[in-house]
């Protein structure tokens, strides 16, 4: 009994001496964003003249303030870049989730000739850095008279090689029995498609969707390369107008960061119960 209860005091010293640990840990990761926080409440006089010193008045503003995120709509047009941030991550979410689809049913259930060719280019494209091809897209795309357009800004975002991944990877954990079942029964690829496996994917496309959406959100380059008119410019685009050439505004910039970070995040943090769930498990049961 002794021996048992020394080990569980053991146990239980290292759990303790583990926990502490991960807090302290995750306390130090933590202190970034609730500087970048504080910072979008704060008099913006007051966010770099806190920095000198590690204290208490790094984390605690003299007094609470929303005029930040007030000059960042009203001054900064921050507004209609969201909408349109908004609105091109929908759509590129929605038909790029529809391609990623179809791409990975063929590439994960048919068979074909050169069916692994094809999917090492898949591989290649989400493998190869976008930086390294943008500036030449970006002239495709102003030659096609795509330039300063909602279409210039969605088509590179809809042909995700990721979701496609991702995707693929998870039709081939559903059984195969499912597919041959269905063909016994004279229904149709397209059927198969989408009254099977579309229905047991659910934790696939939420996680492919969230990767396309993600992407989408936080692009900066393409943006800034495809549209030069104010009106289409997106949300981190339109940020990095807070820091002009004669002036910058480090709450308006903070207060932008923290809306783009929370958008994603809350996404993220109600869709989370759904990362690396099979539900086939339960119907093949």
């Amino acid at each position: 009994m002794r021996i048992r209860n020394r080990s569980e005091q053991k146990r239980f010293r290292t759990n303790w001496s583990t926990t502490i640990c991960a807090a302290l840990l995750a306390f130090m990761f933590i202190i970034p964003a609730i500087w970048l926080f504080v910072g979008s409440i704060r008099p913006n006089n007051e966010i770099l003249a806190t920095m000198s010193t590690f204290g208490w008045d790094l984390i605690i503003p003299s007094r609470l303030t929303f005029e930040n995120y007030y000059h960042l709509f009203a001054d900064l047009g921050f507004g209609a870049a969201l909408w349109t941030s908004f609105f091109t991550s929908g759509v590129t979410v929605l038909v790029g989730l529809f391609l990623a689809l179809l791409a990975a049913y063929a590439l994960g259930v048919l068979n074909f000739p050169g069916r692994s060719i094809v999917f090492s280019f898949v591989v290649i494209s989400f493998m190869m850095p976008f930086e390294a091809i943008a500036i030449p897209l970006s002239q495709v795309f102003t030659k096609w008279g795509l330039a300063n357009t909602y279409l210039g800004l969605i088509l590179p975002g809809i042909a995700n090689g990721l979701a496609i991944f991702n995707l693929r990877q998870y039709f081939m954990g559903i059984p195969k029995s499912f597919r041959e079942s269905a063909k016994l029964d004279g229904a149709s690829e397209p059927m198969i498609l989408f009254k099977i496996y579309l229905r047991l994917s659910t934790p696939g496309l939420i996680n492919s969707a969230l990767l396309i959406f993600v992407g989408s959100w936080t692009a900066y380059l393409w943006p800034l390369l495809i549209v030069s008119e104010n009106h289409l410019q997106v949300a981190p685009v339109a940020l990095a107008r807070a820091f002009g050439e004669h002036a910058s505004s480090y709450g308006q910039n903070f207060a932008g960061s923290v809306i783009l970070s929370l958008v994603p995040a809350v996404a993220i943090f109600a869709l989370q119960r759904h990362f690396g769930r099979f539900e086939w498990g339960s119907e093949e049961k």
